[in-house]
């Protein structure tokens, strides 16, 4: 063990230059007091040897990375001693090991370093607190950095030879503590949650914010500031969480059922839209299908709600069933299986075998009104009502919808029976009820697509081609670039839209995929029974708006791998306008299926385990195989 004398500053700062005592090797059984600088040769000469004469050396450059692994890891986790509790260490210290030795003279031009202690104020700092710019320059806080890393380092090389830890106590002379200013605190001392309010830089802490992008269901939105004060009250208390932050005063100032169109507080006002729909526009999935009453359902739903060709889902689904399955509850059951745990059921109606389901994410249903149906029957003798008509309509944000499935009279030649199916329908559906009407000026009490701004019109209207099957089988030989626009001109539907007799103000989008009626169960080919039905496009999804272009079509296809019936399902895509309301409407208040969505996600779960347990079977079965 090496021995040495501690520099004494009180002595060294009044006493001249000279040459330095000559230090001694020490055994362990003695106290060592090791110097600040000592050659390395040293710890392998004889204690009994002569010793070389120690010349002072100027301190090493600063080391930053010492001071910062001195500052943040060892000093942050422990507990740091009072001034008081110094004193009486060191006390004790020097009482039982003695007198302390005298330190070797230093020349007069160069700093004393100062002595290393446990407490607070004798820590380094990496960097100066403000105000500090009155300190002398031999203060412990202008020491560098790499004086104390190498001291550090000795220590542990000594306890390393010794098996045992230093004692910091023994080796520091004992002299008066000075008192701790103020503006001695160091930054990097503190506590990375807390900030003392007497701190000098206490009000620029609070004042800092971060910013982070805003959680919303589109995309280019404004960015939303989050308060980050180093945990105080002011801030928010999550910094992963991507849910937009709630002032306290925007929620003193609320009032969500006395709101305007400008108000910041309304809940169905203009700020509250551009936080979910930047570009006030929603995406709408509106499907048809005629099941044919069949109870098999297609094992998997994928190809009809989520289609590979569009890489995100919709906001918004409604499906419109004709003849639907015996089984309603299976069917909602399967769509919300499908479409997941991110929707739920908005609402439901059916009317015999006809079914309308509205599925919406579920971040979306507290800004809906309540949801309104109404019924139509157009075959009243029927005791099962396979033909007639379902609506559905509901306010969202500013914006009312009305959605329409029927099921017209079949037939080729029918054509005047669905015009009077039609007009029944405009006229006979009661909506709405207690939901205002949007704009009532432009309404008209003998048609119900005029009260309101959007309306999706779907379903089996059964219209047909003319000019019999074999000129339509011909017309598709060609290929679907060329002869679904010639089958179109043989399409009674467009025909009658043409003239204005049936669905005023509607439009249809560009069709081109090939007739959905009438296929055999199972296959791709169309009637092959006697009757050799001629292939139609009887399955169409319409749309109209009250405000022109509020309505974009993006995509019309029809679902060729679902073949349980002897129709194809039909699909529209749309981007629809959203304006901003007011809040004096009957919302929903976040009303949706829950026991169909818990139903839901039970399935995916069981079906998720179910297909692991199959892989896990499969990787642990061995096949034999001969050669």
């Amino acid at each position: 063990m090496l021995g040495g004398h501690l520099p004494n500053p009180d002595r060294d700062l009044a006493a001249g230059p000279g040459p330095a005592p000559t230090p001694h090797c020490q055994g362990p059984e003695k106290g060592p007091v090791l110097p600040f600088s000592i050659p390395a040769k040293m710890c392998g000469e004889d204690p009994r040897a002569g010793a070389e004469p120690i010349t002072p050396r100027p301190p090493a450059r600063p080391r930053l990375e010492r001071a910062l692994s001195l500052d943040d890891r060892g000093w942050r986790t422990r507990r740091l001693p009072s001034s008081q509790e110094d004193l009486a260490a060191l006390g004790e210290a020097n009482s039982s090991r003695g007198p302390v030795q005298e330190a070797p003279q230093r020349p007069a031009h160069s700093p004393s370093p100062p002595g290393l202690s446990a407490s607070l104020q004798d820590i380094p700092k990496s960097r100066r607190a403000p105000g500090s710019r009155g300190k002398s320059p031999s203060s412990w806080g202008n020491c560098p950095s790499g004086l104390a890393g190498s001291y550090l380092d000795f220590l542990h090389k000594d306890s390393t030879l010794t098996r045992s830890s230093p004692r910091l106590t023994s080796m520091l002379p004992l002299r008066p503590l000075s008192a701790v200013d103020l503006d001695m605190a160091s930054n990097s001392l503190r506590t990375s949650d807390k900030v003392e309010a007497g701190h000098a830089d206490y009000p620029h802490r609070v004042q800092t914010r971060l910013v982070r992008a805003h959680s919303s269901l589109g995309s280019g939105q404004p960015r939303s500031p989050l308060a980050c004060d180093d945990g105080s009250l002011r801030s928010a208390t999550s910094t992963v969480s991507l849910l937009a932050p709630i002032r306290t005063k925007d929620v003193r100032s609320r009032s969500y059922l006395e709101g305007s169109l400008l108000a910041s507080g309304a809940l169905l006002g203009a700020d509250e839209l551009a936080r979910y729909f930047p570009d006030r526009s929603m995406a709408l999935f509106v499907a048809t299908w005629n099941m044919q009453g069949q109870k098999e359902l297609p094992p998997s739903l994928d190809e009809f709600l989520l289609p590979t060709e569009t890489d995100y889902a919709q906001d918004l689904y409604v499906v419109g069933v004709q003849e639907g399955c015996s089984d309603r509850r299976e069917w909602e059951a399967r769509l919300q299986e499908t479409l997941g745990p991110h929707y739920v059921l908005l609402s439901s109606a059916a009317h015999g075998v006809l079914y309308l389901s509205l599925f919406i994410r579920r971040d979306l249903i507290w800004f809906c009104s309540e949801v309104e149906s109404s019924t139509v029957t157009t075959r009243i003798v029927s005791q099962i009502k396979t033909k007639g008509a379902l609506g559905i309509s509901f306010t969202f944000f500013g914006t009312s919808f009305l959605f329409i499935t029927s099921h017209f009279t079949s037939g080729d030649g029918k054509v005047p029976e669905r015009l009077l199916d039609y007009s029944r329908t405009i006229q006979a559906l009661a909506l709405p009820r207690h939901v205002p009407d949007t704009n009532p000026y432009r309404s008209s009490t003998a048609d119900v697509t005029t009260r309101f701004d959007e309306v999706f019109w779907f379903g089996d209207f059964n219209f047909r081609l003319s000019g019999g099957r074999a000129t339509v089988e011909a017309l598709l030989q060609q290929g679907l670039e060329v002869g679904v626009p010639a089958l179109l001109q043989h399409d009674q539907l467009l025909r009658e839209m043409r003239k204005g007799s049936v669905f005023k103000g509607f439009q249809e989008p560009d069709i081109h995929f090939p007739p959905s009626y009438k296929f055999d169960v199972g296959k791709d080919t169309y009637d092959s029974t006697s009757k050799q039905r001629t292939p139609s496009y009887t399955d169409r999804v319409l749309y109209k708006s009250r405000h022109k272009g509020d309505i974009c079509p993006l995509k019309y296809a029809s679902c060729p791998g679902i073949k349980t019936s002897d129709h194809r399902p039909v699909y529209g895509l749309f981007r629809v306008k959203v304006r901003p309301g007011r809040d004096n409407i009957p919302l929903a208040a976040g009303k949706f299926d829950r026991e169909l969505y818990l139903l839901g996600i039970k399935r995916r779960i069981s079906k998720e385990l179910q297909r692991q347990r199959v892989l896990r079977d499969r990787n642990s079965s061995a096949i034999c195989t001969v050669s």
